[in-house]
């Protein structure tokens, strides 16, 4: 649908399963006692997509995805996590399949909130030992930098500008940009056909810095939430949406009257990220992703990924191989 057409297409039942998109920082259960104490260092706040980061990026970034190598022993990152008795996760609510509220239980469920319990249950013995914070797109760094919580697991992209701001783990999947717009739509690809139209994406996201390398003639508007996105095209506020192919494919899910159009026009991985301080915690988290990805096919990574990835990105067969830099 067109934007200023008048015509208003009602949000599908399914939508309701996602939650409306919070415009703010929520805290989802109970807080624990206290957050992270450190200091954040000196990084400046902000985030790039790929394109724009690599062609700003020094030469050296060639391997962005390649992390510190697996360890179990503590050091002072997870110490502070165990003395405080529970973990803390920045993540998203509104992403379906990835993190959302199922109206069954009223619980946050998803491929990333599982692999947050994982870290959980490694750390402190326990996947329920976590408090979830509910993060926007564009607040996912500035959470790591202010000691906010001690992980974040909300589909982020590692790319050579992020990782002079925060620490990543090694790659738990991979995706790639693409164009989500209403069946029957005029807009067919990122490409010219976007000439003229409202595209709506998340601010602080790597389709925001892909719109401004190039936008191909269209009006951009961002907002704090993919899921506000879904919404405005709902509303025939926007025409199109630049969100990774993985987050698409979940909101197609959501709304059948919209689909993902072209193919993905860039190739992006999502890690765990972390404060640039806790190398410790980097190493342990890469631990669990060792045993995550253990298994092959009865792997608890794939069995994840059957569990609520398939029916919507098919075809994948294996988790991502890890790349290591020590």
């Amino acid at each position: 649908m067109r934007a200023g057409t008048g015509r208003r297409r009602g949000p599908a039942a399914a939508v309701g399963c996602a939650v409306v998109a919070v415009a703010a920082t929520a805290l989802l259960p109970s807080s624990a006692a206290g957050h992270p104490e450190r200091s954040a260092g000196a990084v400046r706040p902000g985030a790039h997509g790929a394109s724009v980061a690599a062609a700003r990026a020094p030469a050296a970034c060639t391997a962005p995805e390649a992390s510190l190598r697996p360890s179990t022993a503590d050091g002072p990152a997870v110490q502070r996590i165990k003395n405080r008795g529970r973990l803390i996760a920045g993540v998203d609510q509104n992403s379906y399949r990835w993190g959302y509220r199922d109206p069954a239980t009223g619980e946050l469920s998803g491929f990333d909130i599982d692999l947050v319990r994982a870290v959980a249950k490694a750390v402190l013995g326990d996947p329920g030992k976590v408090t979830f914070l509910a993060i926007p797109t564009n607040q996912r760094i500035p959470a790591l930098e202010k000691g906010k919580v001690d992980i974040i697991a909300r589909t982020m992209t590692i790319n050579c500008d992020r990782i002079r701001q925060v620490a990543f783990s090694t790659a738990y999947f991979e995706a790639g940009q693409q164009v989500l717009a209403p069946k029957g739509s005029p807009v067919t690809a990122f490409d010219d056909t976007l000439k003229g139209k409202k595209v709506c994406t998340a601010k602080g996201s790597t389709g925001e810095s892909e719109l401004k390398h190039e936008s191909h003639g269209a009006f951009v508007l961002t907002v704090p939430n993919q899921l506000d996105c879904l919404v405005r095209l709902q509303l025939g506020q926007v025409d199109a949406v630049i969100t990774d192919s993985a987050l698409a494919a979940g909101q197609a899910a959501q709304d059948p009257s919209v689909r993902l159009v072209g193919k993905p026009f860039t190739t992006e991985s999502y890690g765990v990220a972390m404060n640039l301080g806790d190398a410790d915690l980097v190493r342990r988290v890469n631990a669990v992703l060792e045993d995550y990805r253990r298994g092959g096919a009865t792997s608890p990574w794939m069995q994840a990924y059957r569990k609520w990835l398939e029916h919507d990105l098919t075809g994948i067969t294996a988790p991502p191989e890890p790349k290591y830099k020590d």
